[in-house]
């Protein structure tokens, strides 16, 4: 696994400060920058998005005090795609190989979406890496999406996104930006081969985790509590203290508006990052 510098382009691409590149990995060679010093932070976006449609109104603001990492996933922004169907668990192993890559023994994630699922995979399977998680609108089984909207995905079409902002980043940054339809295909195969994961998978996650979701969310907040507990979360406080993971539901609030709440989702993250790990670590 290798690490190369390449140019690229954000919203802050006139910062000399941030460092660009590729990591060879699994077959990819996946789009990396690192804006900031500190603590690492790894940013995982949603489907169809990247770094900058996920993470634009929040990551200047992280990388104040810390060293932020945005990803690029296998078929998303800069990262070309590859002879391989979208999978959390291989796009895990995918982020896993990277840190390596880098030299990141350990790191906190923050995930929204898709990347949300994508890091909680990567706490499953390489949980050497992560220190705690930062899982925003996410489920770990069919249920928690509210009735109806898996089947709704079918009839989605490459035109019906044509213009939107995440389309219209992909045209502007993908190496390739004719393999949009292919990646619309994609998403749509890995939303129709999504398995319920086991409930004693999620219990197995040590890092100390954050559940944020929106109240007008596609995920349901009933779902969204049921992780919190899974992870030992639910409990009265004042008598049996606090457990280390949280839970956080953003008033009116939807899963397309949730990464525009900075100053909540902001305030909300570094105050539990800066939390002292269980054990006084």
């Amino acid at each position: 696994m290798t690490a190369r510098n390449t140019p690229g382009s954000t919203a802050a691409a006139d910062d000399e400060s941030i460092k660009r590149g590729y990591a060879s990995v699994n077959g990819l060679e996946m789009y990396y920058e690192i804006h900031g010093t500190g603590q690492p932070l790894v940013l995982l976006h949603g489907a169809f998005s990247a770094i900058g449609t996920s993470f634009a109104k929040v990551l200047p603001a992280l990388a104040r005090t810390r060293q932020v990492i945005g990803v690029e996933l296998q078929a998303h922004g800069r990262t070309a795609d590859i002879d391989r169907p979208l999978r959390c668990e291989f796009m895990a192993d995918d982020v896993a190989a990277l840190l390596r890559s880098l030299n990141i023994e350990e790191a906190d994630l923050f995930g929204y979406s898709t990347g949300a699922a994508v890091a909680l995979q990567v706490a499953i399977r390489h949980p050497e890496v992560v220190r705690k998680l930062v899982a925003v609108s996410v489920t770990y089984n069919t249920e928690g999406f509210h009735p109806g909207l898996m089947e709704g995905m079918e009839g989605l079409k490459p035109e019906h996104l044509a213009g939107s902002p995440w389309q219209l980043e992909y045209a502007a940054i993908a190496p390739n930006p004719g393999d949009w339809t292919a990646l619309v295909e994609k998403v749509k195969d890995l939303r129709r081969q999504v398995q319920d994961w086991p409930a004693d998978d999620i219990r197995s996650i040590k890092a100390p985790t954050l559940f944020m979701v929106g109240d007008s969310d596609i995920i349901r907040p009933e779902h969204t509590v049921e992780l919190f507990r899974l992870l030992g979360g639910g409990v009265p406080g004042d008598s049996m203290g606090l457990p280390d993971s949280q839970l956080a539901v953003l008033p009116g609030t939807t899963h397309a508006t949730i990464m525009d709440r900075a100053d909540w989702l902001v305030s909300m993250i570094e105050a539990f990052l800066a939390k002292p790990m269980p054990g006084g670590k």
